[in-house]
C-alpha cells in the first residue's frame, strides 16, 4: 500500500490567501479580488484543476515511454463548471447541480490515430481522476490546537 499523503494549510487574518506546504514543496492559494481575497494565487478550483491534468500528463507520459511511443509532449487543458443535472445528458443524477470537468488533451508528435485513442483512454486511469470518481470519504476533526 502506498504511503499517505500530508499536506498542510494554513490561512491568517489575510482575505484569503491559504500557505500549502506539500512535502518541501510550497504553494499558495487564494480568491480573487472580488471575492475578498488578494489574488496571490490560485483559488482552490484551480488547484483541483492542476491536480487533475498534472496526473493525467504524468500517467500517460510514463505510458508513452513505457510504450517507447513518440509522443513530443501533452497539453492539456481543463474546466470546471456547475450545471444543472437535467442539462447533462451523460451525468448520472437526475436532478440538483453537477460539477462538469472537461479536460481536452493535445498530444504532440508522431502518433497513429490507434496510439492517440489509448494515450486519451489512460489518461482517465490516473490515480487522481480514480480518487475522485471513486467511493470517497472525507472524516474531518477538530484538534485542540
Amino acid at each position: 500500500m502506498a504511503e499517505p499523503h500530508s499536506v498542510r494549510v494554513r490561512i491568517g487574518r489575510d482575505h484569503y490567501q491559504t500557505d500549502i506546504t506539500a512535502g518541501t514543496h510550497a504553494l499558495v492559494a487564494d480568491e480573487p479580488e472580488g471575492l475578498g481575497g488578494t489574488d496571490h494565487g490560485t483559488d482552490p478550483y484551480g488547484l483541483l484543476l492542476a491536480s487533475i491534468g498534472a496526473c493525467k500528463a504524468i500517467t500517460v507520459r510514463m505510458y508513452a515511454d513505457r510504450k517507447q511511443w513518440p509522443l513530443e509532449a501533452l497539453e492539456l487543458e481543463l474546466t470546471h463548471d456547475r450545471v444543472h443535472a437535467n442539462d447533462c445528458d451523460d451525468c448520472e443524477a437526475e436532478t440538483g447541480m453537477v460539477s462538469v470537468i472537461e479536460c481536452t488533451i493535445t498530444a504532440l508528435g508522431d502518433l497513429s490515430d490507434e496510439q492517440r485513442a489509448r494515450l486519451t483512454e489512460i489518461a482517465d486511469k490516473c490515480p487522481v481522476h480514480k480518487t475522485i470518481t471513486g467511493p470517497n470519504h472525507i472524516r474531518t476533526t477538530l484538534s485542540d490546537g
